[in-house]
Formats: C-alpha cells, sequence, structure tokens
C-alpha cells in the first residue's frame, strides 16, 4: 500500500477531514489535496508527520530487492564497480588526462539528452574531484546512474586482466 493510500485509509478511519488534518499539521490543506490525488509525492518523514497527528507512525519495511539490468547496462555496471574499487584523490589525479581525452572524444559522438548534459555533469565530478558523486555514479542502479554510465569517460582506466574477468563473468 502505498503513502497515498495509507493516508486516506487512516483519515477515513479516525474522520478527519483535510481541512482539520491542516490545522492540527500546519501542513497546507491544497498540498494534502495534492498528494492524496497522486499529483505529488510526500516525503516518508512528511507522511509519518502527517500521520502522528493522526495517533499513528509510519512503519517503513526496508528488504532487499535485486536490480534486473539488461546485458549492456549489467556489464556497464560490473566494469564500473571493479573500476570504483581503485577510486579514490591520488588515483582519480592520475586519470584526470585520460577522463579529459575520453570527454573531448565523446563530445564529438554523443548528441541528445541526457547523453549531452551528462558528459557535462562527469566533468563536474571529475574537476571538483568529487569521488563520493563519482562512486554513486559508477555504482548506483538508479535510472540517473544508469544514463550517467551510458556516457562514461572512464574507459581504458581498468586494468585488462580485471576488465577480462569482469567480462568472463557477465558475458560480453
Amino acid at each position: 500500500m502505498g503513502g497515498r493510500e495509507v493516508l486516506r485509509e487512516v483519515m477515513t478511519e479516525s474522520k478527519v477531514s483535510q481541512s482539520e488534518l491542516s490545522r492540527m499539521s500546519g501542513v497546507r490543506q491544497p498540498s494534502i489535496s495534492q498528494f492524496l490525488s497522486g499529483r505529488i509525492e510526500m516525503s516518508d518523514e512528511m507522511l509519518d508527520r502527517l500521520l502522528s497527528c493522526l495517533g499513528y507512525r509510519l512503519e517503513v519495511v526496508r528488504r532487499p530487492v535485486r536490480v534486473e539490468l539488461d546485458q549492456s547496462h549489467l556489464r556497464s555496471w560490473r566494469l564500473h564497480r571493479q573500476l570504483a574499487t581503485h577510486l579514490d584523490t591520488g588515483v582519480l589525479d592520475d586519470w584526470v588526462p585520460t577522463i579529459r581525452r575520453n570527454v573531448e572524444r565523446l563530445r564529438h559522438r554523443v548528441q541528445g539528452e541526457p547523453h549531452v548534459s551528462n558528459l557535462g555533469r562527469w566533468e563536474v565530478l571529475v574537476e571538483q574531484r568529487d569521488v563520493p558523486g563519482l562512486r554513486r555514479v559508477m555504482t548506483g542502479l538508479d535510472t540517473d546512474s544508469v544514463q550517467m554510465r551510458e556516457v562514461s569517460p572512464l574507459g581504458g582506466l581498468l586494468p585488462q586482466s580485471e576488465r577480462a574477468k569482469v567480462l568472463a563473468v557477465v558475458g560480453r
């Protein structure tokens, strides 16, 4: 059951209207209405705040869910994940010249959005030496990270022996 359904059910059970909940919580009534209608998403923190006004708490169950990637995205994720095991600020400094050459090469080949913007985002991450940000993109399974890796300028940095091992596991 989603947050919208949870709030609607508790409001009905508690016989509390949107306006009453707004007055109790300090959350504007139009925001509550938009959340209940699905026009906006509400954070778990905000939902918990609203539920607490009704005598409830939000319980979030965390469990791992395996993400299914197609062969190409799985291969890219595994290669980047392996490369991330080498990443630190000193190593990044060594990689920068190769990354810059790769960015220039990609700039002439990449077209369309989000690829052009993502290439620029790679540049910013590298220029700012944002190691945590780079790790998130290299190992993330969210749509944004997957799309960023589609225009990765990190090619040629993984030692060939490690690349071969990764490719042997995922298949070419």
